[in-house]
């Protein structure tokens, strides 16, 4: 399709659903348990705190938690849902997709497209892409898509485990949409690297190469980042002359945040592209560049990845764009952790919670949102989001605050229990000892005054490795459990530690 033939349908997202667990951990207590130095998580990785779960969820509960309460927040009759996709990298098993699993939400609708798609932090946004295809297509039913990326981020013991995290984000999709995206505004990067990757189906966790992985994670964000300003300084479609970090005016934006520090870093690293083509432009050849930054401007990329004087350089000169543009994106990750193929539109709706309430919101229409999706491996997109307003009167209750309303994000995170910061350890045993001890096994872990009402939890796996999830009641009663009173962990769990 040309672009003077492009189509746009106002295509996009309706709705959005967060899930996560009810409890937590705070980085800085995390520190003093792993005998760091303080500062280390806090300040090194930017984070404040780590959702965390024992035995009672895995990614189908997750999933279906978040989904389920999507359909009930929004109203949405399940027979006008058309395609449901999930993305993930936390497997339960290597053939039965969480798509299917999901089905049960369905009840006589079984003509429902879409399936799981795996990729490391990617998965999500290869599902979301699908959906806006299939929205777009001339092929399209006008029913609903559906798609939700979730993770349970878990690592070995050792320096990677303050950036785990766990949760999914539930998104409806359709046409005439208050969140709207032209897919002619989309770039994607494609590469084969080790940097992260989990090659033993008995684990939870992945084998890592940190400084690879940022690396990586720098050159994708930088390949789409470059070709996403040719795009949209492609005056004769879009007419955004120059554009770039600091000239998207009324733009906020979203990136994949395996720790808020990288984040950080990453737009530091915008500006610098941003002022390489400045410096590289023929119409840019007399403006004055900044004296620090000069001598980055004409070295090889590859050169300046790991150059503390560089970072330290863009993290002071992009301080109060990264606040302006960033701040409220990133702060339900920084609560919250990794959640891997979910992490983005955590940002996402952690925007759209702090920013989209009521007339006063700073989202208003008009806005755009760039989102950047990351996965090792290594997959990447950028694209641009749009708020509007719905025009048809099927769409009136879809909207910008609306969502905000109704997702209460930050307050759902300022209300969870924290736990003391050796619950970290033990639930993440007990999670490895699940996927060793074999079928049939019962979950240990507590739901009461743990899961709240609406939450799917795993009951047991059968001696034929089938798994039964059971819901806690909307309408059930939520006993108050301060952390100080009993441990997250049962007795149990604990003896043996």
């Amino acid at each position: 399709m040309t672009q003077d033939t492009y189509i746009n349908h106002k295509i996009g997202i309706l709705a959005i659903e967060t899930y996560t667990s009810h409890q937590y951990v705070l980085q800085s207590e995390l520190e003093t348990h792993e005998h760091v130095s303080p500062g280390k998580f806090t300040i090194g990785l930017g984070q404040k705190g780590i959702a965390l779960t024992g035995d009672r969820e895995d990614i189908n509960s997750i999933c279906l938690t978040a989904v389920h309460n999507l359909l009930e927040k929004y109203d949405i009759d399940v027979t006008d849902v058309g395609r449901v996709e999930v993305g993930t990298e936390t497997l339960v098993d290597k053939s039965k997709s969480t798509k299917t699993v999901l089905m049960d939400l369905f009840p006589n609708n079984t003509d429902i497209e879409g399936a799981t798609i795996v990729n490391a932090c990617y998965g999500g946004t290869a599902a979301l892409l699908n959906a806006f295809l299939w929205c777009d297509s001339n092929a399209y039913n006008g029913k609903y898509a559906i798609v939700v990326a979730g993770d349970i981020a878990a690592y070995d013991k050792g320096p990677a485990r303050p950036t785990g995290g766990m949760g999914a984000v539930a998104l409806l999709i359709g046409r005439d949409a208050p969140l709207t995206i032209d897919l002619r505004q989309r770039v994607t990067h494609a590469s084969h690297v080790w940097d992260f990757y989990k090659p033993d189906p008995s684990k939870e966790t992945p084998v890592v190469d940190g400084v690879l992985s940022q690396v990586c994670y720098y050159q994708a964000l930088e390949d789409v980042y470059t070709r996403f300003c040719d795009v949209m300084s492609s005056g004769d479609v879009f007419g955004l002359k120059d554009y770039g970090v600091d000239t998207a005016k009324d733009t906020y934006f979203c990136f994949h945040a395996p720790y808020n520090k990288l984040v950080q870093k990453s737009f530091g690293r915008l500006c610098f592209l941003d002022a390489r083509r400045r410096f590289h432009s023929t119409t840019a050849a007399d403006d004055e560049e900044d004296d620090e930054l000069k001598p980055y401007l004409t070295k090889p990329l590859e050169e300046t990845y790991t150059d503390k004087t560089l970072e330290k350089i863009l993290k002071n000169k992009s301080s109060t764009m990264f606040h302006e543009k960033m701040k409220d994106a990133n702060y339900a990750g920084q609560w919250i952790g990794n959640t891997y193929t979910g992490s983005v539109f955590f940002g996402l709706a952690s925007l759209i919670d702090r920013l989209g309430g009521g007339d006063g919101g700073d989202l208003s229409v008009g806005k755009s949102i760039v989102m950047f999706s990351y996965g090792s491996g290594a997959l990447a997109s950028m694209y641009r989001l749009q708020v509007r307003e719905t025009t048809t009167s099927k769409h009136a209750k879809f909207s910008i605050p609306k969502m905000s309303s109704t997702l209460q994000l930050t307050q759902r995170l300022e209300s969870r229990q924290k736990v003391a910061a050796n619950e970290l350890d033990l639930a993440l045993n007990t999670r490895a000892e699940m996927h060793h001890v074999g079928a049939p096994y019962t979950p240990v872990y507590p739901t009461e005054g743990r899961l709240l009402p609406g939450t799917y939890y795993l009951k047991e796996i059968d001696g034929q490795w089938r798994r039964f999830y059971e819901r806690i009641s909307v309408d059930a009663d939520f006993p108050v459990v301060k952390e100080e009173d009993v441990p997250l962990a049962p007795l149990s769990v604990l003896e043996k530690n």
